[in-house]
């Protein structure tokens, strides 16, 4: 089985460094991602990406990388759920 994303796009905001409670580095940021084609009138349309980064690799993201930067990542798909405050359950996909 293959699980492999590549993706090139800019980032949509600042990146920032940080710990989750057992101490290790990450960092989460959105990717808009252009897609090949143009919307009903005449405007480019993207995808916006959900994206997580760990240790060495998040802090150099998080030293170099800056809002509106086009970047390329290759990842993996991870799709996440939990149950919300009214018991809904909710799905997130990151690369």
């Amino acid at each position: 089985m293959i699980n492999n994303i590549v993706l090139v796009g800019r980032t949509t905001k600042t990146i920032e460094l940080k710990q989750n409670k057992n101490g290790t580095n990450y960092v989460q940021f959105t990717l808009a991602v252009n897609r090949p084609y143009k919307g009903e009138q005449g405007g480019q349309q993207a995808d916006f990406i959900t994206c997580v980064a760990w240790n060495k690799t998040a802090e150099t993201i998080a030293n170099y990388v800056l809002k509106g930067m086009m970047i390329g990542i290759e990842g993996r798909l991870q799709v996440r759920n939990y149950e919300n405050e009214a018991g809904v359950r909710q799905y997130l996909s990151e690369v």
